[in-house]
């Protein structure tokens, strides 16, 4: 358990600017293998906050953090963060955590130098802070891979942070982890949050979304079904689709 917020172990060098908000998504869309993964996806997010990305299994949910991410340039219609199309600029103020990390076959000491040393050095964070505030200080000598699941996933959320990102993209990063790491990872995230980050999280975890978000986007089939607040999403959800998520049905 954390006695201090992330935001108050890593002060920032650097003023957390929303220039990079709104951002408006236009007619997105994206085929593959001659299968529709996203289709004709269009929304704007104008506040910071938690924005969540709900929807079933094959939803489009990862492809669309991807693309927003700028991991994906086969795709249709347009992203815009601010006023400017996403650049290399733009996704260096940016930083993503897969739902399974991808680790340097190092130290978890080394894992985190390595992110460091990429991001711009006077925005970047301290070594010994990431590792307190993602409960790895006493691991630093640690192989990565020999870590447990959570802690892996708890080492690729503060590499993540070594460059104090503007813009967080999550896709399920407490996916099968135990209730510590989890409760580790949503604390950072809600610090993340008060700090100004705005952070973009996709979650299978009704309860956790219900303890998270802000705002929700809801896919289904590759197709933006809604886009609410989270308090209005979880109590009158618009769509068929997200009604029967909710209830834990199964959504055709």
């Amino acid at each position: 358990m954390l006695d201090r917020p992330i935001h108050k172990l890593m002060p920032t060098t650097h003023t957390k600017c929303h220039d990079t908000l709104p951002l408006r998504v236009s007619e997105l869309g994206l085929e593959r293998n001659n299968e529709t993964l996203l289709a004709g996806v269009t929304f704007s997010i104008t506040s910071p906050g938690i924005t969540l990305v709900m929807g079933p299994n094959g939803a489009g949910k990862s492809v669309l953090i991807r693309l927003l991410h700028g991991l994906d340039e086969a795709s249709t219609g347009q992203i815009e963060w601010g006023s400017s199309p996403f650049d290399q600029t733009l996704r260096k103020r940016q930083a993503m955590v897969f739902q399974k990390p991808v680790l340097l076959r190092r130290s978890t000491a080394a894992n985190i130098d390595f992110a460091l040393r990429l991001a711009d050095s006077k925005a970047r964070a301290d070594r010994e802070q990431l590792l307190e505030a993602v409960g790895l200080n006493g691991m630093a000598s640690r192989p990565a891979r020999l870590l447990s699941g959570g802690e892996q996933q708890r080492l690729a959320l503060a590499r993540a942070l070594a460059s104090t990102p503007d813009i967080l993209f999550l896709d399920e990063p407490t996916a099968n982890l135990d209730p510590s790491s989890t409760k580790i990872i949503e604390d950072i995230v809600m610090a993340e949050r008060e700090a100004g980050t705005k952070v973009i999280f996709v979650t299978h975890d009704i309860g956790q979304a219900q303890r998270l978000g802000d705002e929700v986007l809801f896919l289904n089939r590759g197709r933006l079904t809604e886009h609410s607040t989270a308090e209005d999403f979880f109590s009158h959800p618009n769509s068929a689709a997200a009604r029967d998520y909710l209830a834990g049905r199964i959504v055709l």
